[in-house]
């Protein structure tokens, strides 16, 4: 008996549903103290606000926002008709938090922000699918880079979140470069 395959959607407004589900329940499940984040780390200039002072309610509202505006893009993955992973994967510019990192080729940049598997999903692919469809939707755009920015060292799953070293490096990434805090940031040519 073979497992049912996974279905991989571009997030767009009529799936806002199915975001907020996924983040609502099976998200951090294995790890409430994220449970907040409802994906707007990346989208909030932290030289504006304190990420501490960000509540759920308003990191909840703000997808809710973003998503049907087209300011919040991505990948989800269902199995069985359920969402058991997301990708955030957007031109780096919609990216606020890297407006402190300024790159000459921001424009044709494609940034893997982070992943969110449900835990009894993880280790069977789902990250590696949701890269490849984060990659070609890339493509699809017109972006000559797909970026992703690893930490190294990570420990556990949690910390993972930006996507392990090795899925990037197994997929053709190569490191461009290695900050002080532990990102190793990767690139990959699409064209």
């Amino acid at each position: 008996m073979s497992a049912s395959p996974l279905t991989l959607r571009r997030l767009e407004p009529a799936l806002l549903p199915d975001f907020l589900a996924f983040f609502d329940g099976d998200a951090f499940a294995d790890n409430p103290k994220w449970r907040s984040c409802y994906c707007q780390y990346l989208h909030v200039d932290h030289r504006q606000l304190r990420w501490a002072e960000r509540t759920e309610r308003l990191n909840r509202d703000a997808a809710c926002t973003r998503i049907p505006a087209g300011q919040m893009q991505g990948w989800l993955a269902y199995h069985e008709g359920r969402v058991v992973g997301w990708c955030s994967a957007a031109p780096r510019p919609l990216y606020e938090a890297l407006a402190d990192e300024p790159d000459p080729d921001a424009a044709r940049i494609g940034t893997i922000g982070c992943f969110v598997v449900a835990q009894p999903r993880r280790r069977r692919g789902v990250a590696r699918a949701l890269l490849d469809a984060a990659c070609a939707g890339f493509r699809d755009q017109g972006l000559a880079w797909a970026e992703a920015m690893p930490h190294e060292n990570a420990q556990g799953d949690a910390q993972n979140h930006h996507g392990p070293l090795a899925l990037y490096l197994g997929a053709g990434f190569q490191v461009h470069r290695r900050d002080a805090d532990g990102r190793v940031i990767v690139r990959r040519p699409l064209v």
